[in-house]
């Protein structure tokens, strides 16, 4: 493996300033500053891979395709490569607790770590990004074993995540250089049904969501697809506010939540509060069967939240005639929302860890293009009763 560093630019200092006007002009397309064609993966850090790879594959249908450890070499870090449709989790453990995987685990708990975007070009990515003003976290490097040379390179973001860039038209092998193919995953056999990533929510600060705004428009290029003010996400109890950036293509989302003033402790709040910085909270994955890919879930023992009979009461009436039977979305808890495109179904997990901080949102769409604006109310309330189970609200 080869790295070549490059000269670092001026940073700048992304304020507080950003504007309400400016959000609503920063909604006109842009040009992307550097093409990216997909997420490639995520990498979370926990405290025990292994586990958590059975924990993915039993409870989320995913298949471990390719491994490193000590079997392969690898003295400091075993992880666990999980694939199912077109996602991809990397699961990663430190073998001693000096190594920083041990210490990111020691302060977050189990959390994600590396939002890994797929470029045709990982060095333009970098140049591009830091000249803006990101932080470089790795610069661009080479590495090369018999199946090729992936270039790779990452920047800060929100707390301690990093978005990492990878190029992979020079690599044929099973993940990147130093992991072993495990178990291939076999076409036409996704049990579960989970297709790709469709957004990755970060929660940062009250009074930091615009500084993240002008950092995603200024470094990366995206654009605020939508946004949400504490009116819109609010209960008698607390309140968020939320803006959703994509990039130019909409391939991908990057919604970023921050806690509002309200009566009692948001769910923004608690998460921040035991993750102990920003950072994502949870990952929306797309099936084209919500009614099955939920029954599978939880008859695998996925926990979601507890939605009230009463939301389902004039469903129809409310979000207009939809594909599938009320009766079976009102017994699996799954929510329903539409816009002038489409509609949605969706669900959320409980939190897949001891400490209230990430969960996922499964979904499919008929169409609509927003995040279930129309569930917002449900949704909070749901959270906020988990909150009060755990004494946090």
């Amino acid at each position: 493996m080869t790295v070549s560093p490059l000269k670092q630019p001026t940073h700048h200092n992304f304020s507080n300033s950003f504007t309400a006007k400016e959000a609503v002009e920063s909604k006109q397309l842009r040009s992307d500053l550097f093409p990216i064609h997909r997420f490639d993966h995520l990498e979370f850090y926990v405290g025990n891979a292994k586990q958590a790879a059975i924990f993915y594959e039993k409870c989320f249908g995913f298949t471990n395709t390719a491994y490193r450890g000590l079997e392969t070499g690898s003295r400091e870090i075993a992880s666990y490569v999980m694939e199912q449709g077109d996602i991809r989790f990397v699961l990663s453990t430190a073998m001693n607790p000096e190594h920083p995987i041990a210490q990111s685990v020691q302060k977050h708990g189990d959390a994600i770590a590396v939002i890994a975007l797929e470029v045709p070009d990982a060095v333009a990515a970098y140049q591009e990004s830091t000249k803006r003003g990101a932080v470089s976290a790795i610069s661009p490097t080479d590495a090369e074993d018999e199946s090729g040379i992936l270039r790779y390179s990452a920047i800060h973001v929100y707390g301690d995540v990093l978005i990492k860039f990878v190029e992979r038209h020079n690599y044929s092998g099973v993940f990147v250089p130093g992991f072993q193919r495990r178990y291939k995953v076999i076409a036409n056999n996704n049990k579960i049904g989970l297709k790709h990533i469709d957004h990755i929510v970060g929660n940062v600060e009250m009074g930091a969501m615009d500084k993240w705004v002008r950092f995603f428009e200024e470094t990366m290029g995206f654009n605020v697809l939508a946004h949400f003010d504490q009116k819109a996400i609010s209960t008698e109890y607390s309140a968020l506010a939320s803006k959703v950036m994509k990039n130019g293509t909409g391939r991908i989302k990057l919604p970023i939540n921050e806690p509002a003033n309200g009566k009692c402790k948001s769910q923004i709040t608690e998460y921040l509060e035991y993750n102990h910085a920003p950072g994502v909270q949870h990952i929306a994955l797309a099936t084209d069967n919500i009614i099955e890919t939920v029954t599978k879930l939880r008859a695998a023992g996925v926990e979601f939240l507890n939605v009230p009979p009463s939301y389902y009461q004039a469903l129809e009436t409310r979000i207009g005639k939809i594909n599938e039977p009320i009766d079976k979305l009102a017994e699996l808890g799954i929510l329903v929302d539409r816009d002038e495109e489409g509609y949605l179904l969706q669900i959320f997990t409980q939190t897949v860890q001891d400490r209230p901080t990430v969960f996922f949102e499964i979904i499919e769409r008929h169409g609509a293009q927003g995040f279930g604006e129309g569930n917002f109310k449900a949704l909070f309330v749901a959270l906020e009763q988990e909150q009060a189970r755990r004494g946090n609200l």
